[in-house]
C-alpha cells in the first residue's frame, strides 16, 4: 500500500481557500461599489449560478478544466461570492419587495444555469446533450 504524501491531503484544502479568499473579497468589492443588498446579492448569485453552470457542464462535455481548477473556482471562488445567508437576509429585510426578489432571484439563477448549459454545449458542438441528454 502506498501512502499519500501530507501534503497530497493538505493540497485541495489550500485551493479551496485560495479561492475562497479571492471570492469573499470579489464579493466584498461588488457590495462596497452597488452599495445595496438587494441589487449586489442578485448579481452575485445570478453570475455565480451561471460560472457554476459553465463549470459542471464543461466537465460533463470536455472536461477542459481540471479538478484542481473546480477546487479554487467552483468550491473555493464561487461558494464566497455567491452567498443564500445574505439571499435570505435581504428579503427578511425587504418584505415589500420579498416575493418579487425570490421569485426573480430563482428565475434568473436557474436561467443563469440553462444558458451556461447551452453555451458549453455550443462551444463544444452539442457534445453535452449526447452525455446528459438535453435538448
Amino acid at each position: 500500500m502506498v501512502e499519500s504524501h501530507p501534503l497530497e491531503r493538505v493540497e485541495p484544502v489550500l485551493l479551496i481557500a485560495i479561492g475562497g479568499f479571492a471570492g469573499a473579497n470579489a464579493r466584498f468589492a461588488i457590495d462596497t461599489i452597488l452599495a445595496g443588498a438587494l441589487l449586489s446579492t442578485f448579481l452575485v448569485n445570478v453570475v455565480g449560478s451561471f460560472a457554476l453552470g459553465v463549470l459542471v457542464y464543461d466537465s460533463l462535455a470536455r472536461g477542459v478544466v481540471g479538478s484542481k481548477s473546480r477546487l479554487v473556482f467552483g468550491t473555493g471562488f464561487l461558494s464566497s461570492f455567491t452567498t443564500y445567508s445574505t439571499f435570505v437576509l435581504a428579503t427578511v429585510t425587504h418584505p415589500e419587495t420579498a416575493v418579487v426578489y425570490v421569485l426573480g432571484s430563482y428565475a434568473c439563477g436557474f436561467g443563469a444555469v440553462f444558458v451556461a448549459r447551452e453555451t458549453i454545449g455550443w462551444m463544444n458542438g452539442h457534445a453535452l446533450e449526447e452525455r446528459v441528454g438535453g435538448s
